[in-house]
């Protein structure tokens, strides 16, 4: 449901492994994605099996240019392993994660 007003994030939804040999498509999907972004880009991560040095980032420079833009870039999907790693690299307060309820 979209509240009177607002504009419906985009979501991109990942899969697989986010690595060095996987950033540059992934960075081409979510620069994609922002063309079509308004307000917040959520990014679906609950498929994605291994995230590396590379993907991290690429997360963070996707930051950057949906900052730059006026969009918030948002998490969703965070398996225990992505939650982790966000945690140990100190990068888990440096985006918003979205949880079910």
């Amino acid at each position: 449901m979209t509240v009177p007003g607002t504009t419906a994030p985009t979501i991109l939804h990942l899969s697989g492994d986010i690595d060095v040999s996987t950033t540059t498509d992934l960075r081409r999907r979510i620069l994609g994605a922002l063309d079509h972004s308004v307000e917040v880009l959520i990014l679906d991560l609950s498929a994605v099996t291994f995230c590396g040095a590379g993907g991290l980032g690429a997360l963070l420079h996707a930051q950057a240019r949906a900052r730059s833009r006026g969009v918030t870039l948002a998490l969703a999907g965070l398996t225990p392993q992505m939650a982790r790693l966000l945690e140990i690299t100190e990068l888990s307060d440096r985006f918003p994660v979205l949880t079910e309820r």
